[in-house]
């Protein structure tokens, strides 16, 4: 049996809230050169929006997933099919810079050019879901 909030609205701040610190966290790796953990954090950025969206919108706790796309179409948003294939591929930020099999191949991969476009990306999502919220 699913458990009921209390109150929506608190859950809803923590998890934008929550974001807000990530966010800050990114931008001060990206200062430091840590590209693949900064865009490890913008993934949590998003998600953590998600969840604050599927927590207003569903009136359930937020689901236990790090997938962005499956999570968005939980939310009752209307997702471009653009954004649809950032969030796919912001999600594997998560996987690669986690996993060692994968984290070596991914922090070569983030050199400055690519981290920021992606961090742009993440901004641009960003600022539409909390424009939203």
């Amino acid at each position: 049996m699913e458990e009921q909030i209390e109150n929506i609205d608190k859950v809803v701040k923590y998890w934008k809230e929550s974001s807000d610190q990530n966010y800050t966290t990114m931008n001060n790796l990206i200062k430091s050169k840590d590209y693949s953990w900064a865009l490890f954090i913008g993934h949590l950025v998003i998600e953590k929006l998600l969840k604050a969206h599927y927590v207003k919108n569903q009136k359930k706790h937020a689901l236990f997933t790090h997938d962005l796309l499956r999570l968005s179409s939980k939310c009752a948003l209307q997702v471009t099919s653009e954004y649809e294939e950032w969030l796919d591929n912001i999600s594997t930020f998560n996987i690669n810079a986690r996993y060692d099999n994968y984290k070596q191949d991914f922090y070569k991969l983030c050199n400055k050019d690519f981290t920021a476009a992606w961090v742009k990306r993440i901004e641009k999502i960003r600022e539409w879901l909390i424009q939203e919220l």
